[in-house]
């Protein structure tokens, strides 16, 4: 397989969830995928080719749900973990990220495993495409808050994509901008907090709209 150009060697990945494993495809060398021209213009940078333990524990909680059809969307998807557990579990899924070669695998890896997902091109200063299609029942992010302008552009757009019906979960390992993102998501937000029970170091955060 290439990637812009490049042609990358893949490397599977065995993914054991409550009920069920998930055979995954990445690229073997994340590095190999570094752009300079790319990072000067947009910061480019191949996080999405990584199978990150948030996203695998955001995926693990999801797993034992019935979502019997409802709306799920996930923000800044990789691989696609969650969403492809997701739509396993009914879900009509919507998997999003600003890199169209994430999109690419997270479409081959729901194919891989039997899962019908849809996928979108989205960026969060942007977010047109997934607010016109809101109230979500469930949004999604794993490992989203590594950086402060993700933070705040998150408090900003969640708002606009859940009502007081849906909920949105989002796992994350202890990055410095999560304490300070929770705090200030608490005043619109019923935030419940909940470990990983095997990863021991991913927190799930659940967040409901607080009712007027």
């Amino acid at each position: 397989m290439k990637v812009r150009g490049i042609p990358l060697e893949l490397q599977e990945e065995t993914v054991v969830l409550p009920g069920r494993a998930l055979s995954l495809l990445r690229p073997r060398d994340a590095e190999a995928l570094l752009d300079e021209e790319a990072f000067e213009h947009e910061e480019y940078l191949p996080y999405w080719a990584e199978l990150w333990p948030s996203g695998v524990a955001l995926a693990r909680a999801i797993a034992p749900r019935s979502l019997r059809g409802a709306s799920v969307l996930e923000l800044g998807c990789g691989l696609a973990v969650p969403s492809i557990v997701a739509a396993l579990a009914g879900g009509r899924a919507l998997a999003t990220d600003w890199s169209a070669e994430a999109l690419r695998f997270a479409t081959l890896n729901a194919e891989r495993n039997g899962a019908q997902i849809e996928t979108a091109l989205c960026s969060w200063a942007d977010p047109a495409l997934i607010v016109e299609r809101a109230p979500w029942q469930l949004v999604l992010g794993s490992d989203v808050l590594y950086e402060r302008r993700n933070a705040e552009l998150l408090l900003d757009l969640l708002p606009r994509l859940v009502d007081g019906r849906g909920e949105v979960l989002l796992a994350d390992p202890g990055r410095p901008h999560t304490s300070a993102f929770l705090d200030a998501a608490a005043a619109d937000w019923e935030v419940v907090t909940a470990s990983d029970p095997v990863s021991g170091h991913v927190s799930i955060h659940v967040l409901r709209r607080r009712l007027e």
